[in-house]
């Protein structure tokens, strides 16, 4: 997309107590997408108006009540670290009888980290709700992540804006960036741009990281007397952002709908040749909820958990044995073919290769440039036998640039073909002794990418708007260092509840680069709820028996259109059972 630059040069007179030099901001205009370049389906989409909880209806929009609990109690740590906003109380927004317009409000957005479905409605619907309070009101867009608030480059969203974006799949209304605000310089630049546009409030929506990060910049403010409200956005596919405040991330529903489809193509297709082993990695770098959901969608004959895997300690050895022995069985039974589904996360979970790996990244903490021939030099005696123990291309991948967390960047590892390797040689020897005779041929997938910037589901249609709505109406309630949530979403949207609950509740001590930093704690499988018991209850039938299941793409019209998927129901719905 073509950018064409206007630069500003906006003075402030509190920004003389900061520094000497003027703030600099830049408004970028953006080139409008021609609506020519649409498909059918997205002109159609545009069309879609979605749907809002009560208090967010009526066209003389008044401000929601705003109900306070009880700040939740945090570890010493958590208080040190967030001074000025660690003892925050939840909010409930509750239906308000009287209408006032709102004081004039200017305020900031940007997407920060991976995209996913649905994040340009929460710019659409925070858009809607401001001009329905008061027309004056303005809304900018950052450009590019986080480094748009530290670099003031900024785009003004209008009406047009709206029209051109709303139920539109991607970020590139403002684009996105894996940037962190946090450094010094980073956070005064921060204040800097944000005190020059004269933000009432500033919305981030990402994932764990980033509204960690909202959270650190919400302290920051309130510690410098800074004016703007911080307000986070609960945004990734992979599910691990949730507790019991947040039901479900967005972009999840949508993604795990796409990669379903993608693998019940691919299940469908094994069934007609009946010669094949499909080996699928799905994106999920920290937790298996997309593989955990799409297993329960599609019904594979093998599903690998990387929770079930660490709790159970099994090594490389005991996995590899586990998908043979599947292997054997099916052949036995006439069945020489077959699906496997395993999070791009797996390898994390494995006890040697974890060790492996937080031994790596404390050494390349320490020295960014060894390489993989250098490492032996640095590791424990167990960890070198492990490394060594991997294919030469797996030890390569794992040396491999970390992203701005200093994690590994697993979906850059390819555990797919590293179990296929492991998988091929464990079959030769139990050809040699004559327990397995078929002909294993594997055939390698990777989804991920597919299914972050797909068209979004109704239900993240509606629930991204939500979202933009009540983090506007958070930022007017002057709350910050909060996350901006819906409860009760497996209810029609007229039960919704919006509400705001603080980030500080949820976040918790973790080691990065050598470090110990606060961070929202991802919510991983567990192993003992429904869901994942739900699985247990039907693995072996689905190991031995041909039960594939094709869901098809996402519906936007029609009696399957507001289907959820599979887990938030059994999370959130006592009495969903798959059928």
């Amino acid at each position: 997309m073509k950018r064409s630059a206007e630069k500003e040069l906006e003075r402030d007179p509190k920004k003389q107590k900061l520094s000497k030099k003027e703030v600099k901001t830049e408004k970028i205009l953006r080139e409008r997408p021609d609506h020519a370049d649409y498909s059918n389906l997205q002109k159609e989409r545009l069309q879609y108006q979605p749907l809002l909880p009560p208090i967010f209806l009526s066209t003389d929009l008044a401000l929601p009540k705003a109900k306070t609990e009880a700040p939740e109690e945090v570890n010493e740590t958590i208080k040190e670290i967030f001074a000025h906003t660690h003892n925050l109380p939840s909010v409930i927004l509750e239906p308000n009888d009287t209408c006032e317009k709102s004081k004039l409000l200017k305020v900031g957005i940007v997407f920060s980290g991976g995209q996913a479905a649905g994040g340009h409605n929460v710019v659409c619907g925070l858009y809607r709700y401001l001009k329905l309070r008061n027309p004056k009101n303005q809304l900018f867009g950052f450009i590019g992540g986080p480094i748009g608030i530290i670099k003031g480059q900024y785009t003004q969203i209008t009406e047009n804006t709206v029209k051109d974006y709303i139920n539109i799949g991607g970020f590139h209304m403002i684009d996105t960036g894996r940037d962190k605000i946090e450094k010094d310089d980073q956070f005064q630049a921060s204040r800097n741009v944000c005190e020059s546009l004269d933000l009432d409030g500033l919305v981030i929506a990402g994932g764990d990281d980033s509204n960690t990060n909202a959270a650190v910049l919400a302290e920051y403010f309130e510690k410098h007397k800074v004016k703007t409200r911080v307000i986070g956005c609960p945004k990734t596919i992979d599910g691990d952002l949730k507790n019991e405040h947040i039901e479900i991330s967005f972009g999840f529903d949508s993604a795990v709908k796409v990669f379903s489809e993608l693998i019940g193509n691919v299940a469908y297709d094994l069934l007609s040749a009946k010669k094949y082993y499909h080996f699928v990695r799905l994106m999920g770098r920290a937790a298996s909820h997309i593989t955990l959901e799409c297993a329960l969608q599609i019904r594979p004959n093998i599903t690998l958990i990387g929770e079930e895997v660490a709790k159970k300690e099994q090594t490389l050895k005991e996995i590899t044995d586990y998908i043979c022995d599947v292997i054997a069985q099916r052949f036995n039974n006439g069945k020489d073919y077959g699906l496997v589904v395993l999070p791009e996360g797996l390898i994390e979970f494995i006890p040697e290769v974890h060790v492996l790996l937080e031994e790596i990244n404390e050494i390349l903490a320490k020295d960014p440039n060894i390489n993989h021939s250098e490492l032996d030099n640095h590791l424990s005696p167990a960890c070198k036998a492990v490394f060594q123990y991997l294919p030469h291309k797996i030890r390569e991948e794992l040396m491999l640039e970390r992203d701005p967390h200093g994690n590994v960047q697993v979906s850059k590892i390819e555990t797919e073909k590293l179990f296929v390797q492991t998988v091929t040689e464990e079959l030769k020897k139990r050809k040699s002794n004559g327990h397995y005779k078929g002909k294993f041929a594997p055939i390698t997938h990777f989804f991920g990418y597919e299914g972050r910037s797909c068209l979004p589901s109704n239900f993240d249609c509606n629930y991204c708007y939500s979202l933009g709505h009540t983090a506007g109406a958070l930022i007017e309630h002057g709350k910050t260092g909060l996350i901006a949530v819906i409860k009760n979403l497996t209810s029609p949207v007229k039960e919704w509840v919006p509400a705001g609950f603080p980030v500080t509740s949820m976040v918790h001590i973790e080691r990065r680069k050598g470090k110990n930093v606060p961070v929202i704690e991802k919510a991983l499988v567990k192993l003992d709820d429904k869901v994942f018991k739900t699985l247990v209850l039907h693995r072996e039938k689905w190991a031995n028996g041909d039960h594939f299941r094709n869901p098809g793409p996402i519906q936007f019209s029609g009696e399957n259109a507001n289907e959820l998927n599979f887990t938030i129901q059994l999370e959130q719905n006592s009495e969903f059972e798959l059928k």
